[in-house]
C-alpha cells in the first residue's frame, strides 16, 4: 500500500534559472546535484524542512507544456505556509507576481498562486 509521496519530478527549459528560482526564491536545499552525460542531463534533488521532496531535471530543448487553458493531467504542485500574508510578500521582492489571495470555501483556508520560471503552475496554501 502507499505511504506517501516520495518526491516530484520537474523537467525546467533553462537549469540555472530553476535552480534559483527553488533554491533562492522558494528557500528549498539542495541535497545532491549530478551531471549525466549519457543524458545530457542535470539532476538536483531538493529538500523542504528535511524532506526529499522535488528532483529538478534539464535536459536538451524539452517541449513546452501546456498549463493554461487547464488540461488534462497533473495540474499543479501546492506548498503549505503557515502565514500566506509573509510568503507572497517574500515572492513579490523575488518579482514573482503571485494571484490574489482567495478563501477556499470549503475549508476556509487561504491560498494563492504562481508560476514557476517556465509556467508550471504552483500554490500556497494556508494551514
Amino acid at each position: 500500500m502507499l505511504k506517501g509521496v516520495h518526491h516530484i519530478a520537474i523537467i525546467c527549459s533553462d537549469y540555472e534559472r530553476s535552480k534559483r528560482f527553488y533554491t533562492e526564491v522558494l528557500g528549498l536545499k539542495i541535497i545532491r546535484e549530478v551531471y549525466r552525460l549519457e543524458r545530457q542531463s542535470y539532476k538536483l534533488d531538493l529538500e523542504l524542512n528535511g524532506t526529499y521532496v522535488i528532483e529538478l531535471f534539464s535536459f536538451p530543448d524539452p517541449p513546452s507544456r501546456v498549463s493554461g487553458p487547464e488540461a488534462a493531467g497533473l495540474r499543479h504542485l501546492a506548498f503549505t505556509v503557515d502565514d500566506i500574508d509573509e510568503v507572497v510578500a517574500h515572492l513579490e521582492l523575488c518579482n514573482v507576481t503571485p494571484e490574489p489571495v482567495r478563501v477556499d470555501p470549503y475549508t476556509g483556508k487561504r491560498f494563492t498562486f504562481f508560476t514557476d520560471p517556465d509556467g508550471l503552475p504552483l500554490e500556497l496554501y494556508e494551514a
